[in-house]
């Protein structure tokens, strides 16, 4: 409002110095100072609010510019409804500013009817018409300057609402990524650990030999995962390949190794693999994480005795993964809703590993008894 209130204080001044230098004219017509001032004053005084509220301003500006034309004051009626036309359509809009332009030509024909004639009306007539164009094409230029500037600012704050999302995201999907592979390694070595060092506490005393083994099952394991774990680390910590090499990621043809180990951790295993010939790095893994999962929730919860046994088979671009066991399991928890997860992190790992790839993951008892988890995982070699 500050430059509206200067432009309205200049034109206020400009009329009062045309109305001193007619008063020096001694100009019969003119009306006495205490009539033409205060009306000089009403004349400008709303084109400081010509912005905040653009209507209000220009309709009393119309008001009062029909009194301060009818007393040729001097230019403030003119150049107030000019200024009030061009800010209507800027600030108010293009309907706004159709209805305020109906209304000053009404207002000025009726003037010009009451008005006699003389040779300057068809020069009145002239300079109402260009006036209006040249503010109303003023007024359009920068509306439709204010609107561009108005819509790329929103643009560019979405595109930044964009980002920002996007990034946590992705955030959020790597924290899920690492949170998985951190459970799947220290979830199977922490249990094996378990069970191993239960065994020994037992034999320990009738039989070292066996404690010994236990023992020195405990240590390989706990060296593997540590092992395992220093690579994840190593991905957190930096991008560059400085340090010590990185172990690669398991996959599906390590499953011999990894049945062997839990054969040596106490449960008895039963393999049956196809030639998987070259997967995918990443449903490799998965293959090997979800066996990895099953075996161990096999070794945690199917009890003394269990056994499991694992069948991987490729049927054309279709992996199918399943591991049963005869365990008792958790049959009697979920006896009474079928096909419902359990909210265990291994199990959300191994579901969410599964919809990555586009599979399907089915855990629950299994149909003789016992414990199954049945995954398919389509095979994408152009991914």
């Amino acid at each position: 409002m500050a430059g509206d209130t200067v432009l309205a204080v200049l034109l206020g001044l400009v009329d009062m110095l045309l109305f001193v230098a007619d008063q020096f004219a001694e100009l019969p017509e003119l009306p006495p100072w205490y009539v033409a001032v205060p009306i000089n004053i009403a004349m400008v005084a709303p084109l400081v609010f010509r912005r905040k509220s653009p209507l209000w301003s220009a309709y009393v500006v119309l008001v009062v510019s029909i009194v301060h034309a009818t007393l040729m004051l001097g230019v403030g009626s003119a150049a107030g409804l000019a200024m009030s036309i061009y800010s209507v359509v800027v600030y108010a809009g293009r309907r706004q500013g159709l209805v305020f332009v109906g209304a000053v030509i009404v207002s000025s024909t009726v003037q010009l009817v009451l008005t006699p004639p003389d040779d300057e009306l068809v020069i009145a007539i002239l300079f109402l018409a260009f006036g209006i164009a040249l503010c109303w094409t003023l007024g359009e230029f920068v509306g439709a300057r204010r609107a561009y500037d108005v819509e790329v600012e929103a643009r560019l704050h979405l595109l930044e609402t964009e980002r920002d999302q996007a990034t946590r995201i992705a955030v959020a999907e790597e924290r899920g990524r690492i949170a998985r592979e951190l459970h799947d390694v220290v979830a199977h070595a922490v249990s094996v650990m378990v069970v191993q060092a239960d065994g020994a506490s037992y034999a320990i005393q009738s039989n070292p030999e066996l404690a010994q083994r236990a023992l020195q099952t405990i240590s390989e394991t706990g060296r593997g995962a540590l092992g395992e774990l220093r690579r994840l680390l190593d991905v957190l910590r930096s991008d560059d390949a400085h340090g010590e090499p990185r172990v690669p990621q398991p996959d599906a043809h390590a499953l011999a190794d990894l049945a062997e180990r839990m054969r040596a951790a106490g449960v008895p295993v039963e393999l049956e693999t196809d030639e998987l010939g070259d997967l995918p790095a990443g449903v490799s893994l998965g293959v090997y994480r979800i066996v990895q999962e099953s075996l161990t929730n096999t070794l945690k919860h199917a009890g003394r005795g269990a056994t499991a046994s694992v069948r991987v088979h490729r049927t054309g671009d279709l992996i199918e993964v399943l591991v049963s066991d005869d365990g008792a399991g958790r049959v009697p928890q979920l006896a009474g809703s079928p096909g419902r997860l359990p909210g265990g992190n291994g199990l959300i790992g191994m579901r969410e590993r599964a919809h990555v790839y586009g599979g399907t993951l089915d855990v629950g008892p299994a149909p003789g008894g016992g414990w199954q988890v049945r995954a398919a995982l389509p095979v994408r070699l152009d991914k």
